[in-house]
């Protein structure tokens, strides 16, 4: 790939946009091995941005980061066969070391339930010794070959694994939602991706959890996203691993578990959502680098006046901000300004010798791509309100799509026509059967079933004022029998 900037247009061809986007931005490179890509400085801070703000509200609610290794023996996998049989297909096998072949094989990671739960295992005995709130940064390996798309989907990614053990079921469903609600507030308040949030299906739910609750955002090509999840396992797990304990009255009981996670498909996301087709835009609050300073000088002549006041602008703000003073002398100030558009920064500082004589400087948007000059005494306030709006209007732009593109359908032709360009909110019997005709017959499923019905999870519009509601009259958009819930359906990734 060439060293141009981007040369599609998101409207026009999006998948090719993606993929100059992630490599042109310096985001990532792909791996020499199909499936797998490696994650560049600045991709990986993107991440530790991510991580940083997870890991901090993690360890707020009580949870303790730990490491677990990444080979799982099949003997193990097979105590819990119903949820091993949903990774089966995606499974790298180990079965030599060096020349000699091994006993039984040892699989790479897929998720690390059965792993962490025979260890769990051994760590419980009393109720003394619950709640156990325990948190994997780690990878996991599944084998996407066919249909691959960096950060989106690869056949090893970034992730961190929640795992729970708890006393009764209420504390794991509380625990549940809890995850749910830290995982949103990560993707609405720093990646400023608008979600939905809901139940999975029974059909689309976690293997061997009793539910899973999800987190939906939509992307520009109207595809739906799946952000994050958070599983209430019940006691699918604790019986067949064993993870028991004496309570109170020194009765042996069987423990009650969640798990949940996010991953590197958040960059991907926030990439989708918000670039165009200078590159990317990334939101100030997880930006790596908030602002740059460019310098602009002509000749010697304007040179160290104008290096000065960059430099004493840096000290100024590096307390408060991200920020990086570009001083290369062997590109030009409109390379520099095109690089860091491709890169997604926030804002940027351009000083001229006018600028110095003047006590100025001038802000530009990465967002909108506006100029406005400011007075050196007003900087530090103007930065700080720029920086929070462009984090609002982000938001606010995605938000607006996710409404625009967010439809009810209350005929069969109408459902199919409007699944091609974003979510179709229709009234669904529960029954598998139509879920599955529907997959087979359009290409979507259903991402998510809303908690409340009258809460539309955007703007607080009910779902009368969106049309969902007609005459009472709810009968399922597949079959026309009664119906029993409001689904979300989309095309995904």
């Amino acid at each position: 790939m060439n060293d141009l900037g981007i040369t599609v247009k998101k409207d026009e061809d999006f998948a090719e946009w993606y993929i100059q986007v992630v490599l042109k931005s310096n985001l990532l490179d792909y791996a020499p091995m199909k499936g797998f890509i490696v994650l560049k400085p600045y991709g990986y801070a993107i991440w530790e941005g991510i991580r940083g703000v997870a890991d901090k509200r993690f360890k707020e609610t009580g949870h303790h980061n730990a490491f677990l290794p990444t080979l799982i023996p099949e003997s193990l996998l097979s105590k819990e066969a119903e949820h091993f049989e949903g990774f089966k297909p995606e499974v790298f096998w180990v079965t030599h070391a060096g020349n000699d072949e091994l006993g039984e094989r040892l699989a790479l990671r897929p998720t690390s339930e059965t792993l962490a739960y025979e260890i769990f295992s051994r760590w419980i005995r009393s109720y003394r010794d619950l709640p156990l709130k325990i948190n994997f940064w780690n990878t996991a390996l599944r084998a996407e070959i066919k249909s691959t798309k960096p950060l989106i989907r690869t056949s090893e990614f970034l992730w961190q694994e929640g795992h729970t053990v708890h006393a009764s079921k209420e504390e794991a469903e509380q625990e549940a939602m809890l995850m749910l609600s830290i995982y949103r507030e990560i993707m609405e308040e720093y990646l400023a991706i608008p979600v939905i949030a809901g139940y999975k299906s029974e059909r689309e739910k976690f293997v061997g959890a009793d539910y899973t609750l999800t987190l939906e955002a939509l992307m520009p090509d109207g595809k739906a996203l799946q952000m994050g999840t958070s599983h209430n396992l019940g006691q699918n797990f604790s019986k067949p691993f064993s993870i028991k304990f004496l309570d109170k009255d020194g009765k042996e009981q069987y423990a009650w578990q969640t798990s949940w996670g996010i991953s590197w498909r958040l960059i991907g996301a926030m990439v989708m959502v918000h670039g165009d087709d200078k590159g990317l835009v990334l939101p100030p609050r997880i930006a790596p680098i908030q602002i740059v300073i460019v310098p602009i000088f002509y000749g010697d002549e304007t040179k160290d006046s104008v290096i000065e006041k960059c430099k004493n602008l840096y000290a100024m703000l590096r307390d408060r901000f991200r920020v990086h003073l570009d001083d290369r002398e062997e590109y030009t100030p409109g390379y520099k300004f095109n690089d860091w558009e491709l890169k997604g920064i926030p804002l940027r500082v351009e000083i001229g010798p006018r600028d110095v004589k003047q006590g100025k400087v001038v802000l530009a948007r990465r967002d909108d791509g506006k100029k406005v000059s400011v007075g050196d005494e007003e900087l530090l306030d103007a930065v700080t309100n720029m920086l929070e709006d462009i984090q609002r209007s982000l938001y606010t732009r995605a938000s607006e799509f996710l409404k625009s593109h967010t439809f009810s359908a209350f005929s069969y032709d109408e459902f199919k026509e409007r699944v091609e360009h974003g979510f179709v909110r229709a009234y669904w019997c529960g029954s598998q059967e139509c879920e599955l005709r529907i997959k087979e017959e359009t290409g979507a499923d259903i991402r998510v079933i809303p908690f409340n019905v009258n809460d539309t999870d955007m703007g607080g519009e009910g779902m009368e004022e969106q049309g969902i509601d007609r005459d009472g009259d709810m009968i399922c958009i597949y079959c026309s029998r009664n119906a029993e819930k409001i689904a979300y359906f989309a095309r995904a990734y």
